[in-house]
């Protein structure tokens, strides 16, 4: 998300911030909104990305697409706090949505938000073209959003765990992928540049935004893997939208 989308979200949060949010958060800082197509409240930090992204999610229709009647696999990978792994699940109840986010704070707010929901599966890491180690980059991010990440050899006390999609195929059984989302800060550059031959092909739509301003040569290497396969695509907000035929 860029940061004039940032600012543009928190200039439209005043106008629906009265009646939509609370006046004031709780003891550790929360603040509970019930959005009107989601069947439980989420919870978001006030002063951070969670208000413009509640925004983009829950009233601008980031994800308002062209979705199939029907979806059994979604993985979202870049979940944040897991709003759109929300929007996902209530859209598709019954499917199996596995959501990744590495930041720790982010990921407890993630487990929180999704605790309501069943079959969604939570994993703290980072998401890579293979089963490596990674380094947040910027941790001291105060906005809680946009952590990139980079591969380190070996772990230490700095690094997180990264997983493969083909990783997560085979740990929840998953032959097709209905619905890819990946919002990962400039990482999709290393995920689609290689070992995508096994997973690109069960995925039957792609969300996806890119980061070239924060990690050069993340488009061309987004579309050269994609173009394996035959598509369309059109702009949906500050993502590009895949169906593959």
């Amino acid at each position: 998300m860029s940061r004039f989308s940032y600012l543009l979200g928190k200039v439209k949060d005043r106008v629906y911030m009265d009646w939509v949010l609370p006046a004031k958060a709780d003891r550790n800082g929360l603040i509970s909104v019930q959005p009107k197509s989601a069947g439980h409240p989420l919870s978001l930090r006030k002063g951070t990305s969670d208000l413009p992204t509640f925004y983009d999610v829950f009233h601008a229709g980031q994800y308002n697409i062209d979705f199939p009647k029907e979806a059994k696999n979604i993985i979202d990978c870049g979940a944040n706090i897991g709003l759109g792994t929300v929007f996902f699940k209530n859209r598709y109840p019954a499917a199996t949505v596995v959501a990744i986010e590495p930041e720790s704070s982010n990921y407890e707010l993630l487990k929180k938000n999704v605790s309501p929901y069943a079959n969604v599966h939570c994993i703290q890491s980072g998401i890579w073209n293979r089963d490596t180690h990674l380094e947040i980059t910027n941790i001291d991010t105060a906005a809680k959003w946009a952590f990139m990440t980079e591969e380190r050899g070996a772990p230490s006390p700095a690094t997180i765990p990264a997983i493969s999609i083909d990783t997560i195929c085979q740990q929840f059984g998953m032959d097709t992928i209905d619905i890819l989302k990946v919002d990962i800060e400039g990482s999709e550059k290393e995920l689609f540049e290689k070992n995508y031959e096994n997973w690109l092909p069960k995925v039957k739509i792609l969300i996806i935004e890119l980061h070239d301003h924060m990690r050069a040569g993340t488009a061309q290497s987004v579309l050269s893997a994609v173009s394996t396969r035959k598509f369309s695509m059109y702009m949906q907000g500050e993502n590009l939208v895949f169906y593959f035929h």
